[in-house]
């Protein structure tokens, strides 16, 4: 079973991002398991806090998730035209010590997609996140490219994605970035 890491860049409880990364474990082709990591829990970057007591035991799990993961898939939300800060905190994170970044991202598989409530889905977030991972050292998948946009009248009260032709979307853009982290590992 190859393994892909699926983070949500959002910590609301109904969270469109959180819903679609749910949608997308259903929809995963087979030989392929979407498991969902998680921002939750990881404090404001401070070196001091760092230095003084290491990193906080959600940053460890997360960062351990990425490294072992043969593709992430970063599921962003779009605040004010870019990353939520709460979701480039929680990477920033797992770059420590820096010294970790070949191990964990060097070469990694990593698509962006993303919901909003907006008309424009997430285009600027996605495209914001682009430096960021060409920094990690990352590869980025471009060939497919997922903004939802009007996410809430997708969605049923329950986060189910209840629009086929998003699913069928979604299904492609799954299938699509699978292929590709499979196409990436040694």
């Amino acid at each position: 079973m190859i393994r892909i890491l699926g983070i949500s860049g959002s910590l609301r409880q109904a969270s469109y991002n959180t819903a679609l990364l749910r949608a997308a474990q259903g929809l995963m082709p087979e030989g392929f398991e979407l498991v969902e990591g998680s921002i939750r829990g990881i404090p404001l970057y401070d070196a001091d806090e760092e230095a003084a007591s290491g990193l906080p035991p959600a940053v460890e799990t997360l960062k351990e998730q990425i490294a072992d993961a043969a593709g992430v898939m970063l599921f962003s939300p779009e605040y004010n035209n870019s990353i939520p800060g709460v979701f480039k905190n929680a990477i920033d994170w797992t770059t420590r010590p820096a010294g970790d970044i070949p191990r964990v991202f060097g070469g990694k598989p990593v698509a962006v997609l993303g919901a909003s409530l907006g008309g424009f889905g997430t285009i600027l977030a996605q495209d914001a996140w682009l430096g960021v991972l060409r920094t990690l050292g990352t590869r980025p998948w471009c060939e497919g490219r997922l903004m939802v946009a009007r996410a809430s009248g997708l969605f049923d009260e329950e986060g189910h994605l209840t629009d086929d032709p998003t699913r069928d979307r979604l299904r492609k853009f799954v299938e699509g970035f699978a292929a590709f982290a499979a196409s990436q590992r040694p």
